[in-house]
Parts: structure tokens; C-alpha cells; sequence
């Protein structure tokens, strides 16, 4: 696997090997081995999967301490660009965010620590998506900021007025609001 940094320390963009022939083709989408020898140690306790349709815009979501989450995340079909924001106060790159394409055709995977806001846009007509969490999913610890906050200065290809959003993530604060338990 070929892991890519980013603009924000501790994001990371991971490219499977893919072995192609005439039948189609096969990579190893995560490997623990592999994976601790080129990003670090992390324990993976969860799999969850979500299909969408164009137009959705989830996140941004994270999980509060101590049920913090980080996680990797991948499109199997489809497309999607996936959003990360650093949230850490105190962090040289608070607020900022790096936007990643996802697709089922570039198999590109997203590292997503501790401390950092997720959502994705929908960009194809249906998309799925499948990402590993190294904590269980607590909805008491659920927390997110505006996907639309103009602070966050985020492109995500879909007008956020017309976004297909749900309830709860009309609700969530603006990142100056939010009650943040993240330090850096």
C-alpha cells in the first residue's frame, strides 16, 4: 500500500496495491499487518457500510470522549468527496480541512484520527460507503458541527442549500460554538 500525507499532519490518504487482469482485479483493502507498519497501531472494532443517493451530504460527524473514533474510510461504488476537519484546539491547523475523492474506481482509502470532524458529499448517483472505526458507536457521544459553516470555507461540490441532510445534522453548531472537548 502506498500511504499518502496531506496537508494536515495525521491525514492520510492510503492506495492499495490493485492486481488487475482480465478478469477484473483484487486488493487487499486492509491488512493489520501492513497497516501498523506504515501508519501506526490501531485497534478496528467496527465495520459499518451506508449506501446514498447524489445530492446527500453527511457528517460533520465525530464521537466525544471517551468514545472518540478514528477511522478509515473507502467508497466501494460510486463516488464521494470526504471531508475531515481538524477540531483540535490549539492545533496549528485548527479549522482547517483537507477534501479527499473517494471512489469505487480509485480505491483510495481516508485516515481519519481522533480529534477531526468527518462528512462526505455524494457525487454519483448512488454511492457505498464502508469505513472502520477503532471505537464502538455510542449514540450519547454523538457530536458534529455544521457541514455549512462558513468559517469552514468547505467546497463540497453539491450546494449545501440544496443538499439532501438529515434532521440532526440541520442542528449542529458552527465550529465557534461548539462546546469542544478536542485539544491538541
Amino acid at each position: 500500500m502506498n500511504v499518502i500525507e496531506t496537508s494536515i499532519p495525521g491525514l492520510l490518504i492510503i492506495e492499495p496495491r490493485v492486481f488487475r487482469d482480465e478478469r477484473g482485479y483484487f486488493f487487499e483493502s486492509f491488512s493489520q499487518r501492513d497497516f501498523e507498519a506504515q501508519v501506526g497501531e490501531v485497534h478496528f472494532v467496527q465495520d459499518n457500510e451506508s449506501m446514498s443517493q447524489r445530492g446527500v451530504i453527511r457528517g460533520l460527524h465525530f464521537q466525544r470522549p471517551p468514545y472518540t473514533q478514528t477511522k478509515l474510510v473507502r467508497v466501494v461504488s460510486g463516488s464521494v468527496l470526504d471531508i475531515a476537519v481538524d477540531i483540535r484546539v490549539g492545533s496549528p491547523t485548527y479549522g482547517q480541512h483537507v477534501a479527499v475523492l473517494l471512489s469505487g474506481e480509485n480505491q483510495r482509502q481516508f485516515f481519519v484520527p481522533k480529534g477531526f470532524a468527518h462528512g462526505f458529499a455524494v457525487l454519483s448517483d448512488i454511492a457505498v460507503f464502508q469505513y472502520k472505526c477503532d471505537e464502538f458507536y455510542h449514540p450519547e457521544a454523538d457530536g458534529g458541527i455544521q457541514l455549512a459553516d462558513p468559517a469552514l470555507d468547505i467546497d463540497w461540490q453539491i450546494p449545501t442549500d440544496e443538499a439532501i441532510r438529515s434532521q440532526k445534522d440541520l442542528t449542529l453548531p458552527l465550529l465557534a460554538d461548539l462546546d469542544n472537548p478536542f485539544r491538541y
